[in-house]
């Protein structure tokens, strides 16, 4: 008598089949999230400690956000009670004549200042890098100008444009057969003449960010494209640039937004002169709440500012988007 053998046939190698299943281990029961059970894993004392960090922050940072925002839809002098005006302290700054200038004349300083100024910090950066001896002499050099306290350096610089035949640059002109120039005298001159004062002092920080990025770049790159015979500005276009572009975009961002704010060189230089060549949007803000003697307009001060705040929000979010695809490459 046979019998019907139902296990498959079964080859070299084959392991045995089974005929169990592998056991699922029981779900842990959820904790229910309750504010007994928040206080038993310390979310109080984590609270108490935070207290005083949140009141300090809350009282110097955020109140005073929330206050501009009311006080632009305000009119008050801070002596006078205020009065609740709605959006007319941005219509008198839109109709203001002198919105239109502070914002073009703002607008060119950050144009100069990228032309110009931000090429600097990174030939400099990639000249120091390159020197093999007295390297942390000269990065010393670069970085002494932001040690300089601002006021100081500008005064310094504002002796330098002395439009007579005796001033610094005048006389330096003098020696290469080039008459005196009106610096900051002149309408035309005064903004480039801020934007080269201001370079000089604010590079030096930008200097070190680039020298520090730079210990990231491998060298045989360098050396590859030395082999190749590349020079000094093909190394780096092709690869130092490249290897650094997420630092670069940074920095952009960063000089785009800190020159939409200047105010201290139009300030000291030239107090928005000649003729409002200089006048920016901060040194504009700074006029409608100081200007005024008997009491400044701090609801169209607070307006301005609101606006300048809204800019460079929306700047810098259609900045980071348009970047995105290129940094994460």
């Amino acid at each position: 008598m046979s019998t019907i053998n139902t296990t498959p046939d079964l080859e070299l190698g084959d392991a045995p089949p089974t005929t169990w299943e592998q056991p699922v281990a029981p779900a842990r029961p959820s904790l229910m999230r309750t504010p007994l059970t928040w206080v038993r894993r310390g979310g109080l004392a984590r609270l108490l400690f935070l207290l005083p960090v949140l009141a300090v922050f809350g009282a110097f940072s955020w109140y005073p956000i929330v206050r501009l925002v009311l006080m632009s839809f305000q009119h008050t002098n801070l002596v006078q009670p205020a009065t609740w005006v709605g959006f007319q302290n941005f219509s008198e700054v839109l109709h203001d004549p002198l919105f239109p200038i502070a914002v073009r004349n703002t607008a060119e300083f950050a144009g100069l200042a990228l032309v110009f100024g931000y090429p600097v910090p990174l030939v400099a950066a990639v000249l120091i890098s390159e020197v093999r001896k007295r390297r942390a002499l000269y990065s010393a050099l670069a970085y002494l100008p932001v040690v300089i306290p601002p006021v100081v350096a500008v005064l310094l610089w504002k002796f330098f444009y002395d439009a007579g035949p005796t001033g610094v640059f005048n006389t330096m002109l003098h020696w290469v057969g080039i008459g005196p120039q009106q610096w900051i005298q002149s309408e035309h001159s005064a903004m480039a003449s801020l934007v080269l004062e201001s370079t000089w002092a604010n590079a030096g920080g930008t200097v070190i960010i680039y020298l520090a990025a730079l210990t990231g770049v491998n060298p045989e790159l360098y050396e590859a494209a030395a082999t190749d015979g590349a020079g000094l500005w093909k190394k780096i276009w092709h690869v130092t640039i490249p290897q650094m572009r997420n630092i670069l975009l940074v920095t952009m961002i960063l000089q785009i937004i800190g020159t939409a704010q200047v105010f201290l060189e139009p300030y000291l230089f030239t107090s928005g002169g000649p003729d409002n060549a200089t006048i920016t949007v901060l040194l504009l803000i700074y006029n409608y709440a100081f200007g005024n003697s008997l009491g400044g307009s701090y609801g169209e001060a607070a307006a301005l500012s609101l606006m300048l705040v809204a800019f460079l929000a929306v700047f810098s979010l259609i900045y980071l988007r348009a970047t995105r695809s290129w940094s994460s490459k």
